[in-house]
């Protein structure tokens, strides 16, 4: 496969398991702030781990359904990098925060998609995972991968679902997608990372690059 694939690993609760991925090569790392998640974690305890990360290694915070204002100020606080959004967000409220936006979507079929032409100028890029009713996302399960190598079209796609390290190339080979994100397909549970999962999810996308 030509070029890089951009990694994030979500869900990150503590210093230890964000300097594990980012040693591995994670370009991104998320920070859950709906506290209705089990990977929650406190806009606090998030700012220090970001302040303790290396350089050039972004940080991504999760919002569902959050008023604006709240965003906004939590990102100032926290100093993230960007927003990612999960809930019934409009294209017009992701363009009132100022910010850089992933706009999380739930795939249950081709319909899916239509819904991604709406915010092709509001977003910077489209995180899709998988549909599952009552549940914003982080399901754990993946959908056709088919449907998100369609979604390339509507702008950056970055394929989440279900990703685990036996099946993150199949993925990467039939979505074609800019990036990777994966949170319980590398944990011991939620919120606490495996570091030996960690590492065959890397190394398993070093390995369908050419590199290993």
């Amino acid at each position: 496969m030509k070029g890089t694939v951009r990694v994030k690993i979500c869900g990150i609760t503590n210093l230890e398991d964000a300097l594990l991925a980012a040693s591995l090569g994670a370009h991104a790392l998320g920070f859950i702030f709906y506290q209705k998640s089990p990977r929650a974690i406190r806009p606090e305890a998030a700012r220090e781990i970001i302040r303790a990360l290396p350089p050039l290694v972004l940080s991504v915070g999760v919002f569902v359904d959050e008023e604006a204002q709240v965003v906004r100020e939590i990102s100032e606080r926290v100093g993230l990098d960007w927003v990612q959004l999960h809930g019934r967000e409009s294209p017009e409220y992701c363009r009132s925060l100022g910010r850089r936006v992933l706009k999380g979507f739930r795939i249950k079929n081709e319909a899916s998609l239509a819904f991604l032409s709406e915010y092709q100028n509001a977003v910077q890029a489209f995180l899709l995972d998988t549909y599952r009713p009552g549940t914003p996302g982080g399901t754990g399960e993946t959908f056709d991968w088919e449907i998100a190598r369609q979604a390339r079209k509507y702008g950056p796609v970055i394929l989440a679902g279900g990703l685990t390290p036996d099946n993150v190339a199949a993925a990467l080979q039939t979505a074609k997608p800019q990036g990777v994100d994966v949170a319980s397909g590398v944990e011991v549970s939620p919120g606490k990372k495996d570091p030996g999962k960690l590492k065959a999810f890397f190394q398993a996308i070093k390995t369908m690059e050419g590199g290993g």
